[in-house]
């Protein structure tokens, strides 16, 4: 998902604040500026319990620079700053092997009146925090006035201990065969155990969590303040678990949740997708149709490859993706569009909801009207990860690592039985090309390394309020997920959006603006507070 939200004006109560005398505190819910280099002293920024061992990782300064390949930026740009962390790879084990996290910083735009750091997650697993920093900080422009925002790369992805399993042919063949009986998992599982064996153990969320209070202490903060996207949310979820007197101000967008096994949670997932894909395809014959009655035979741009009957569109969609099995096409530079692919691209556009429907439709077309894969074969690549050249980026198997480094999985017969036949019944279309590689995405069951994480619903009982947001047509985290996050934590608020799409902060000013009322003000919405889209 990328941000390209403008620059709003810095809110009224900094000329507020910046007026307070001195020795005065901020009004209730409000906080007073923070100077860039104040440093608590260390025992408040480390957390009750925790190893003196740890304590000198805490205590560490980090080196900011300019990042590397930065160029030469415009006089009116921030300069984007990067470091390492350094950090235990075993946090039982202390004084053993130590790795380092890759982290990126935007200072705030308004020194005197920052409020300190807000670090930023944008999901995955496998997304890069530190990419997140440095070329879409614009999209949070109103916190980057009071925040530093700081990114972070999570472990096993980016430039953090980064796992990269499979090479670059390998990983083309595993994406695009249609043979049910070729062994995903297996074939991951193996290559990540040859390269990574001792690393796989520690790329859990839970790890990343307490690297992240870590990067706490080190910049400074009392407290964390954090917004957390899809992923991102789980993220920040166990971190109120593990430190939740040191949350401050937290918001979670697209919520996962994991109260219920990754079995259960990726049929829901379908489910949610199928409703996205049904909506797309039948608005695409409507207007089609619409068009038709208003002005004969339409022009070219009002035409819906799949037809003009919203009642058979989503079937027709369903059929062309899946015979791409039987007859794959062949794109211009000699690469296959197999059905895998073809599903992959068509799903992950679907995921942005309604306002990237026009370009998905600009990609059938070609490929249904003419045979044409180029443009349907780049959306599968983007939504694989890879480049233009024919590489692969980190993301591809950290999301494999980091979701086995979470969630252990070894559902019975009887369990994926239960849940074939629920994806049968409620999401048809999208799964009946391979409805077992929906429910075992990423699949687990061969994974080298057994993690000790049981589904649970995350409390975090002490911590201070956090906003969870959740989107009523989020084909990727549905809405329910945002709920029951929501229901479990004591001092869980839910903010909803009305609207299609992952994530809301990108989709509707009216979430904008609540939560920079809640990370700036302190100003939490009322509850059942809902927000429409843009």
């Amino acid at each position: 998902m990328t941000l390209r939200l403008p620059r709003r004006a810095l809110p009224a109560l900094a000329a507020l604040l910046l007026a307070l005398p001195a020795g005065c505190s901020a009004p209730a819910g409000q906080r007073a500026p923070v100077a860039p280099a104040s440093r608590p002293p260390l025992a408040e920024r480390v957390a009750a319990g925790t190893s003196p061992a740890l304590e000198g990782f805490y205590d560490q300064r980090i080196d900011w620079a300019p990042c590397p390949d930065q160029g030469d930026a415009d006089q009116d740009e921030p300069v984007v700053q990067c470091a390492r962390l350094k950090v235990p790879l075993d946090y039982a084990d202390p004084g053993g092997r130590t790795v380092e996290v890759a982290v990126a910083r935007v200072p705030a735009a308004d020194p005197g009146g920052r409020i300190g750091s807000l670090l930023l997650n944008p999901g995955g697993p496998g997304g890069s925090g530190v990419g997140m920093a440095r070329w879409r900080w614009r999209g949070f422009a109103a916190l980057h006035d009071r925040y530093d925002l700081v990114g972070f790369d999570p472990r096993g992805a980016g430039d953090t201990t980064p796992v990269h399993c499979l090479d670059d042919r390998t990983r083309d063949e595993w994406t695009r065969t249609d043979d049910p009986a070729y062994e995903h998992g297996r074939t991951l599982a193996d290559a990540c155990a040859a390269r990574y064996a001792d690393l796989l153990p520690h790329l859990g969320t839970r790890d990343s969590a307490r690297d992240m209070d870590v990067l706490r202490g080190a910049l400074g903060e009392r407290k964390l303040d954090f917004l957390g996207l899809s992923y991102g949310t789980y993220l920040g979820a166990l971190y109120a678990e593990e430190f939740p007197d040191r949350t401050g101000r937290l918001v979670l967008d697209g919520a996962v949740e994991r109260s219920t096994d990754l079995l259960r949670l990726n049929g829901e997932q379908a489910v949610a997708m199928e409703a996205e894909f049904r909506a797309f395809a039948t608005d695409c014959a409507a207007a089609a149709a619409d068009a038709a009655a208003g002005a004969g035979a339409g022009t070219d741009a009002d035409r819906c490859p799949f037809g003009d009957d919203p009642a058979t569109a989503p079937n027709r969609l369903a059929d062309f993706l899946d015979g791409l099995k039987d007859h794959p096409l062949t794109a211009s530079d000699g690469r296959t569009l197999t059905a895998a692919l073809g599903w992959a691209g068509v799903l992950d556009v679907l995921s942005d909801g309604g306002r990237s429907w026009q370009r998905l439709r600009g990609a059938l077309e070609p490929a249904l009207a003419h045979g044409a894969a180029d443009d349907l074969l780049k959306l599968a690549d983007g939504a694989n990860g890879r480049t233009e050249e024919g590489n692969y980026v980190t993301a591809a198997d950290a999301f494999a690592a980091i979701h086995c480094a979470d969630a252990p999985m070894a559902p019975t017969a009887r369990e994926v039985a239960e849940t074939l036949a629920e994806l049968a019944a409620k999401a048809p279309l999208t799964t009946r090309h391979d409805p077992a590689a929906t429910l075992f995405l990423p699949d687990c069951r061969p994974w080298p390394y057994r993690s000790p994480e049981q589904p649970h619903t995350v409390t975090a009982p002490g911590s201070a309020p956090i906003l969870v947001i959740g989107s009523t047509g989020d084909p990727v985290t549905p809405y329910s997920w945002a709920q029951r996050l929501a229901a479990g934590l004591p001092h869980g608020v839910l903010l909803t959006r009305d609207g299609d799409g992952h994530t809301a902060y990108d989709k509707s000013g009216c979430v904008r603006d609540a939560v920079t009322a809640f990370l700036v003000d302190g100003r939490m919405p009322d509850a059942g507070a809902r927000c429409p889209s843009d």
